[in-house]
């Protein structure tokens, strides 16, 4: 496929997108780019919730993990519903309650500034990586495909692919997001059922639910060793974890919801985007298996991350097949990424800076639009740092371990916060939340290594647990 018709069509593509902005960023200011005026229609945000949370790395990754792991990764996605109850029915009250902008201001009403600038500092962390994971990823399939053949360096490539985010959102913000991303989830789904229809046609495939349950690869469900990565309740309980602070306790994802009306259609909009998202993920699954056995009956040496783009677009497909894949793939990129700029941007101002203190609106907005631009710059960094450093693997399997470590001081918090009843030392929750991932790769690696018992991505657990007995331990004796 030559690169010409690519570039068309992320041209055509941004082009749609700066359209929507345009739209919906006329009139915008500090409360229109934080929090979209509270007027999102709820059924748009749980649509477009869908791209945000699968993002280009679910797009190549989960397929890419079927050869080698089966589909044992719907048992996490099995334990996202359970994550996701929890955020509607417990932290989406809380957030409306407060009336809250950033949601880490809670740790501030309930511990107090050391808390509340430690789980911020730790979001800020968090959503740094793992928005640079994914657009490192979607930067190095572009950089493959379309840029190396007019010789644009690596570095130019991940610039343009910011700029592109900061123009369509520097203004409008999360308002913009919740109709770009209902576009790109459109997109995506498009793409991933195109491929699955192309692939199960050439392989001339007439039930696609039999063949896919007759797979080798279609196994889902490991009871057998407990030691395991894989084990079923590992993968379920680290599921439902996840999902409660990669969804419930990140600002990124949070934002959104709040941009509903009113908690009931918030609670709406949750309820259905966990249905639709434990069903996409499945097709994810279902189209990982098709690819692992037609690249075997093809003699094509794809595997993990490259099974996807190479089958798309050097395969004997069509070229209808390779620009969906690339639509998809761009889609679900921009819908995780945009949002992580415009989450980090907000964080940063409310958190850290305290704009929403100064009542001088000219000067906040002033202030947001220069942390914009910084925080720009700072994901094309890390991303040009990843470049060089990333090991080969399933770069899912590392946002998850990652996340593990990041986000299990903000289990601990909230769970301390919410569920006893004890004040802390404010000033020595951050030396907890930093000992606490210290002590959770300590015992996480010893135990793999001298028990063979293997934690996984219930690391997560494990880290918020730590956080939790070392607030406990240094409780204050009054109660709230």
């Amino acid at each position: 496929m030559k690169p010409a018709y690519i570039l068309f069509l992320i041209v055509g593509y941004f082009s749609v997108l700066f359209i929507i902005s345009y739209i919906t960023s006329r009139s915008a200011d500090n409360k229109t780019f934080f929090r979209a005026n509270n007027s999102s229609p709820w059924y748009l945000v749980a649509f477009g919730m869908i791209g945000a949370s699968l993002s280009g790395v679910t797009f190549i990754s989960v397929p890419g993990w079927v050869e080698g792991a089966n589909m044992s990764y719907f048992q996490m996605v099995l334990g996202y519903v359970v994550g996701y109850a929890i955020i509607g029915l417990v932290l989406l009250p809380l957030y409306y309650k407060l009336n809250l902008t950033s949601i880490y201001t809670y740790l501030q009403n309930r511990f107090g500034e050391y808390s509340y600038k430690t789980g911020a500092s730790f979001f800020l962390l968090s959503r740094t990586i793992g928005a640079a994971f994914r657009l490192f990823l979607v930067a190095n399939v572009l950089q493959i495909i379309v840029f190396d053949a007019y010789e644009i360096p690596f570095w130019l490539t991940v610039f343009i692919t910011i700029l592109l985010i900061w123009l369509y959102t520097f203004k409008g913000g999360i308002k913009t997001i919740v109709w770009t991303d209902t576009l790109q989830t459109l997109f995506m789904l498009i793409a991933v059922g195109i491929c699955i229809y192309t692939i199960s046609n050439e392989m001339q495939i007439n039930n696609l639910f039999s063949y896919i349950v007759d797979s080798e690869f279609s196994k889902i469900f490991y009871f057998e060793d407990i030691n395991a990565n894989n084990y079923f309740w590992k993968q379920f309980l680290a599921g439902a974890f996840i999902a409660i602070v990669m969804t419930g306790l990140d600002q990124d994802m949070m934002q959104k919801n709040l941009t509903c009306r009113n908690l009931k259609d918030a609670q709406k909009n949750m309820f259905w985007f966990t249905i639709v998202l434990v069903i996409v993920n499945f097709f994810f699954l279902a189209l990982g298996v098709l690819l692992t056995d037609y690249a075997q009956q093809n003699g094509i040496d794809a595997h993990k991350d490259e099974l996807f783009p190479i089958i798309a677009t050097q395969a004997s497909l069509g070229i209808a097949t390779a620009l969906f894949f690339l639509l998809g793939l761009i889609a679900a990129a921009y819908s995780s990424a945009d949002s992580a700029l415009t989450s980090l941007t907000t964080s940063f101002s409310i958190d850290i800076l305290e704009i929403d203190k100064n009542k001088d609106t000219e000067k906040q907005e002033k202030i947001r639009k220069k942390i914009h631009i910084i925080f720009s710059f700072v994901l094309i960094a890390t991303i040009l740092i990843f470049k060089y450093f990333i090991a080969d693997v399933s770069i899912i399997a590392k946002i998850f371990t990652f996340a593990g470590y990041t986000y299990g001081p903000l289990l601990g918090l909230y769970a301390f916060g919410m569920f006893t009843k004890y004040s802390v030392n404010d000033k020595i929750v951050p030396i907890v939340c930093l000992t606490a991932p210290i002590l959770t790769f300590v015992v996480s690696h010893y135990s793999k290594e001298k028990l063979g018992f293997d934690f996984g991505f219930f690391v997560l657990v494990l880290n918020g647990f730590f956080t939790f007995i070392g607030l406990y331990l240094l409780q204050q004796q009054q109660k709230k």
